[in-house]
């Protein structure tokens, strides 16, 4: 049944009125390094696909991965998946019900950016 009151109700709080706190902001990341994460693996994907059609379809999908563009890509998969499996460590420990106090909460959100930002220069240095 259609609700006859809907215009008098209140709006819900915009992006606009509420400063965007760390915890938000991080969880929307986590959402989009997922989304990014499908993306590269689909790119790696096509890679495997045309070394398997033909030299000349590999020879395309090679010069795309490795040119400018596929290492830039590539190098912000690896930080997009360290970001994503550090934010994933990070809820399962809200889920038990631990550091779920604002500063602890934000100390957690500091500790997943700058641990997969080390983490991703450790792992472009050494691997």
């Amino acid at each position: 049944m259609a609700d006859v009151n809907r215009g008098n109700r209140p709006l819900s709080p915009h992006l606009t009125i509420y400063r965007p706190q760390l915890t938000s902001m991080s969880s929307i990341l986590t959402r989009i390094t997922g989304n990014a994460l499908l993306l590269a693996a689909l790119m790696i994907v096509w890679w495997f696909l045309a070394a398997a059609t033909s030299p000349e379809y590999f020879a395309v999908a090679d010069a795309v991965i490795t040119s400018w563009f596929g290492d830039l890509i590539m190098f912000l998969s690896v930080w997009a998946l360290w970001y994503h499996s550090l934010a994933g460590i990070r809820h399962l420990i809200w889920d038990n019900a631990m550091m779920l106090e604002i500063d602890k909460a934000e100390a957690l959100g500091w500790a997943v950016i700058i641990g997969s930002v080390c983490l991703t220069i450790f792992t472009v240095i050494v691997v």
